[in-house]
């Protein structure tokens, strides 16, 4: 009896697919960091439940860097963690050079999460002649292989349109209300009014009046164009005396414009100031001026490192790294990032 013919079937050509090979490789998430804030990388990675790509980092005696991922990561959804704190020209230098060493090894996707945006006040022109330098970072991440940024409070909603690809702005807001929910008492909740240290953050201090059921009051500042960190307090709009005042910025710089607040509210007859803010850059003389005693409490996050001389007494630093863990989860696995906002992202 002879054998019965075998019947080959080209499944690819019956169901009109051209001839290929299907890869047995799945979507795979690395985290890889910087030099700057390494204790936050890990964190996060951690809470990812995995660990940070072994990197090779060094600086020459030149001072040029060099950075060498230790394993392939060819093919991978790539996020890079690198925050900005000082010295902020050599982190973003490191990376440029992180994300030119991750576009040649092959990433197939590349996200920059950049917790502190780098130059984010410089985000228009002040005067004649002035650089847009946000713009141009957002350029030099383009052009180095980023194919996606994420970063948390941008000092200008704006920003986001300089990068030409998407962005993930996220809040430091849900983190920050949890602190206060959980400590404020309830004689503190019913006096509480949440305060606006400039115009320019009343759309922020609003959604924060709503949330905790506050009324808002605005102070009136003046800044020097032509003298930088000089501040000038000129008036309070809203009802301060004898309330809780909770003054909310993105950021803490030198602190010029905070404790000027503070002061101001203390003299119109507030009875406690608490100031939160996002990112602790605490230039000097910024920790010496926090201590100033119309401030009674300073909560922050850690997107940017503070070192131990940079802390004191009644300094709060709340972990960003939760929030960024699950943002890169929802960018990886194709999620809804705004759903973590309630839509406002």
């Amino acid at each position: 009896m002879g054998r019965k013919k075998q019947h080959t079937v080209d499944l690819d050509t019956e169901r009109g697919i051209a001839p290929g090979l299907v890869a047995k490789t799945k979507k795979r998430l690395v985290v890889a960091s910087g030099r700057s804030h390494e204790e936050l990388s890990t964190e996060v990675a951690a809470a990812l439940g995995t660990q940070l790509v072994p990197t090779e980092h060094r600086t020459f005696a030149s001072g040029e860097i060099l950075t060498r991922f230790e394993v392939s990561i060819r093919g991978c959804d790539f996020f890079l963690i690198q925050s900005f704190g000082p010295p902020v020209n050599e982190w973003l230098m490191e990376t440029l050079i992180m994300l030119d060493a991750a576009k040649r090894a092959s990433a197939k996707r590349i996200t920059v999460v950049a917790p502190y945006f780098p130059y984010s006040r410089q985000d228009k022109k002040g005067r004649g002649r002035e650089p847009i330098s946000a713009r141009l970072v957002a350029d030099l991440f383009k052009t180095a292989g980023a194919d996606r940024v994420m970063s948390v409070d941008l000092h200008a909603a704006q920003i986001q349109g300089f990068f030409d690809g998407p962005v993930d702005h996220l809040f430091a807001k849900p983190v920050l209300l949890e602190y206060f929910e959980n400590t404020l008492s309830i004689e503190d909740r019913a006096k509480l009014t949440v305060v606006s240290p400039d115009t320019g953050r009343v759309r922020v201090a609003d959604t924060w009046s709503d949330s905790l059921g506050a009324p808002l009051a605005i102070i009136h500042k003046r800044r020097d164009p032509n003298v930088a960190n000089q501040i000038t307090v000129n008036e309070i709009v809203g009802q301060v005396e004898g309330r809780v005042c909770l003054l909310v910025d993105d950021m803490i710089d030198t602190g010029g414009t905070i404790v000027k607040a503070a002061q101001a509210l203390k003299a119109n007859g507030a009875e406690r100031v608490i100031v939160a803010a996002t990112h602790a850059i605490f230039s000097d003389p910024a920790v010496e001026r926090l201590q100033d005693p119309s401030i009674d409490e300073v909560v922050v996050t850690d997107t940017v490192p503070l070192p131990a001389e940079k802390r004191f007494p009644a300094l709060t630093i709340l972990p960003i790294a939760p929030l960024l863990a699950r943002a890169i989860r929802e960018v990886f696995e194709d999620g809804s990032v705004t759903s973590m906002f309630d839509g406002a992202a």
